[in-house]
């Protein structure tokens, strides 16, 4: 099987339906996306949505968010993920090559992304593709707390 990888650039519902499959295996919490939803997304100048494709079925994506900061244009691989009856055949690879490369095209300085300790497999293929570990922390604030 040949996987391919495109970005996004048109909502159809086999992409909202693709991606509401992957999501439950990438957030136990997220709701299913809405076609609106994906069509912001899509629409967004900051993101870039990739899908990965094996015999035409989307078997992963990956969201590129690229943004300029006063050090420089900066990128954010998130919601990377591979369908579980896909993993080991080179599909998280592939996409993570296709961001690299918009990622280059678009003047980016750095791309930072965050895997759990857990997912081995993942920060793996981070490590082999030439990201480093940081030392660093990451904080996550929720904005439905502040009252």
């Amino acid at each position: 099987m040949s996987v391919t990888v495109e970005m996004a650039h048109h909502v159809t519902d086999e992409l909202v339906a693709g991606l509401n499959h992957l999501l439950p295996q990438l957030s136990s919490s997220a709701p299913p996306l809405t076609t609106d939803q994906v069509a912001k997304l899509i629409d967004s100048s900051a993101a870039a949505l990739f899908v990965a494709r094996e015999d035409q079925r989307i078997v992963g994506t990956l969201t590129l968010v690229v943004f300029a900061i006063p050090s420089g244009v900066r990128a954010w691989i998130e919601d990377v993920v591979v369908d579980g009856a896909a993993r080991g055949r080179g599909v998280g690879e592939a996409l993570m090559r296709a961001a690299i490369d918009e990622a280059k095209g678009r003047g980016v300085r750095s791309i930072d992304l965050t895997s759990r300790p857990s997912r081995a497999a993942a920060n793996a293929l981070y490590l082999k593709l030439g990201f480093e570990a940081r030392e660093t922390n990451v904080y996550r604030f929720f904005i439905e707390n502040e009252m």
